[in-house]
């Protein structure tokens, strides 16, 4: 099960045409039933997108515990970052929300697939 979130999660980076490289790494846990992928994808415009994900296996299902996912320039600045850190409990989808550059939005978490769709659209109008 876990085998197949990553296998979706590789799948979804090599058919994304934007993306320049990726550095993806995986960790295991002894019963490799816990994962902590972390890594940077680069695109074409040079932005970066850092994800972090610490995800399980239980009951035939993967959940994910923790996540960021930090869009920025090359530079540094922040474009976006998605997470679930618990701080921002005012916000309707507590823990998860968006870090934009001047405030913080409640959000779900979103998929990777969603996420390089909204990337790609932002690449896009530049």
């Amino acid at each position: 099960m876990i085998q197949r979130f990553i296998e979706n999660i590789e799948k979804v980076i090599s058919t994304t045409p934007l993306i320049l490289s990726s550095n993806i790494q995986k960790q295991f846990s002894p019963d490799s039933k816990t994962v902590y992928i972390k890594g940077a994808l680069i695109f074409i415009d040079s932005s970066i997108l850092e994800i972090a994900i610490f995800a399980n296996e239980s009951r035939n299902a993967v959940n994910v515990d923790k996540y960021r996912f930090h869009y920025m320039y090359r530079h540094g600045e922040t474009l976006f970052r998605y997470d679930n850190a618990p701080h921002h409990r005012e916000i309707a989808t507590f823990p998860h929300h968006k870090h934009l550059p001047d405030r913080t939005i409640p959000s779900a978490m979103p998929t990777l697939k969603e996420l390089l769709n909204e990337i790609s659209a932002m690449i896009g109008r530049k």
